[in-house]
């Protein structure tokens, strides 16, 4: 939903007025003696989240005060696009200032509704009123998040691998890129066999489903993306609260296709390469059992510890594939572990990478944007809680300390050492409705990567 339009002389917009408690004052004294009534019987305090509608002298909607916490600059005023009346508002000259292009995209992501399976409101979505130049900024970034949402939020039953490799095969014919994967019993033919093993036991056929796009002469980027569309947890059964909402298992392919959008409709000057190995980790009879030992396409042998360590199974021989091209950079996103919820909260994906250098520009780009990520390390140390003692390593092991630490080490020995390289564990999911955050699929910390790419390959 398009809650932005560009700016013109023949429509100003009502004029949205910011206050917090440090400028209350000085705002109130430049509003009418009439308003300071309104103000004052109404009730109105300048706390975060707090609205109110300023009549004119001819009583129609002169103006609307807003209260904001400038602490969170993207979703000041992001409840707005529903809480008032439809029309067009500008932000007015004041005291108080927000950065119009965070303003701008906190309006756009308010906006977001699902509504695949239900009619959408009849009410229309208030719209503000901005420069061309923040219109142009912000809507591919609140369109990338928006399709982030719409995958994650999308039930397994409408979103299988072959639906995500249609979204894929829509975006490659969109940007004018190639796409081609390897389905079922092709991922065995081609050497891909721990993605196979993982999604053998569905009816819905697993698969490895590969976009390029760009110039073969430019520095090749790579992303990566979990797509697991529906994780039972294998034979390691999940209980049913933690199956629930397993449709999420797919952020991580979600996000690496939104990052991939980002980088094709900005033209960023690099060869493009987007690996999302898709699967259903289901139960039957042909599933992977615990004490299965798999050869990866890497050549290292695996045994399987716990079968709802599955995305890393996947993730194994893409990375793998990924890295045989030498590329530039290597950047995966998965939603790996619920340890690194449990370390970080739902809120702050969490950063692995083989170059200190990498963390330090992508944790600069992530503040500059107000979009968090945090690193933690690959502690060489914790590998031995991987040890099998009949093949090269497990893919989890007893101890449940280090969880997302283990996880990514698992990762890492699947990238050559020449390849620079990022994992990005995330949720990808908001558990309650916040004002821009709706309940359900959401999309973090793309915005700190897109902005880290554009520093790192500015044309």
């Amino acid at each position: 939903m398009n809650a932005l339009i560009t700016r013109s002389d023949a429509d100003r917009g009502t004029p949205l007025i910011l206050v917090d408690t440090a400028h209350f004052d000085t705002v109130r004294e430049r509003l009418t003696a009439s308003q300071q009534s309104w103000l004052s019987a109404s009730g109105f305090e300048p706390q975060p989240g707090r609205t109110a509608l300023l009549p004119g002298d001819d009583g129609t909607l002169a103006a609307a005060l807003v209260a904001i916490d400038t602490a969170e600059p993207v979703w000041a005023l992001s409840a707005l696009p529903w809480q008032l009346p439809a029309g067009n508002y500008a932000l007015a000259d004041g005291p108080l200032k927000l950065d119009p292009t965070l303003a701008a995209l906190g309006w756009a992501l308010g906006s977001y509704r699902f509504t695949r399976y239900r009619a959408p409101s009849e009410r229309e979505v208030a719209k503000l009123i901005v420069d061309a130049s923040v219109h142009e900024e912000v809507t591919p970034l609140a369109a990338a998040a928006a399709q982030v949402r719409d995958l994650v939020n999308t039930p397994a039953e409408d979103m299988g691998p072959e639906q995500v490799a249609d979204a894929i095969q829509a975006m490659g014919k969109e940007f004018g890129a190639d796409v081609r994967q390897w389905v079922g019993d092709e991922l065995l033919e081609n050497n891909f066999p721990t993605i196979h093993a993982v999604g053998r036991a569905s009816h819905r056929a697993p698969r490895l489903v590969e976009l390029s796009w760009g110039k073969e002469s430019d520095p090749r980027l790579t992303l990566v993306g979990k797509g697991v569309c529906f994780d039972t947890g294998g034979l390691d059964l999940k209980p049913s609260a933690g199956m629930r909402w397993m449709k999420k298992d797919m952020g991580g392919a979600a996000h690496a296709m939104g990052l991939a959008r980002l980088v094709m409709s900005a033209g960023l000057p690099v060869r493009l390469t987007l690996l999302i190995p898709t699967v259903e980790n289901s139960v039957a009879g042909a599933a992977m059992r615990p004490g299965d030992v798999i050869r990866t396409r890497a050549g290292h042998t695996v045994e399987v510890d716990n079968t709802d360590a599955e995305g890393r199974l996947i993730l194994c021989d893409a990375l793998a594939y990924g890295g045989e091209s030498q590329p530039d950079l290597m950047l995966d996103f998965a939603t790996l572990t619920g340890a690194a919820r449990v370390a970080l909260g739902p809120d702050l994906p969490v950063l692995f990478t083989n170059r200190d250098e990498l963390s330090e520009a992508a944790m600069g780009a992530a503040r500059g944007v107000h979009d968090p990520i945090w690193p933690l390390p690959l502690w060489q140390p914790y590998r031995r809680m991987l040890d099998s003692y009949l093949a090269d390593f497990a893919n989890s092991g007893g101890s449940r300390h280090a969880g997302a630490i283990t996880a990514a080490l698992y990762l890492e020995r699947f990238v050559p050492e020449a390849t620079p390289w990022i994992h990005v564990d995330v949720y990808a999911w908001n558990d309650a409705d916040r004002p821009g955050r709706p309940r359900g699929g959401e999309a973090q910390s793309l915005r700190a990567f897109f902005a880290f790419l554009k520093q790192r390959y500015a044309a």
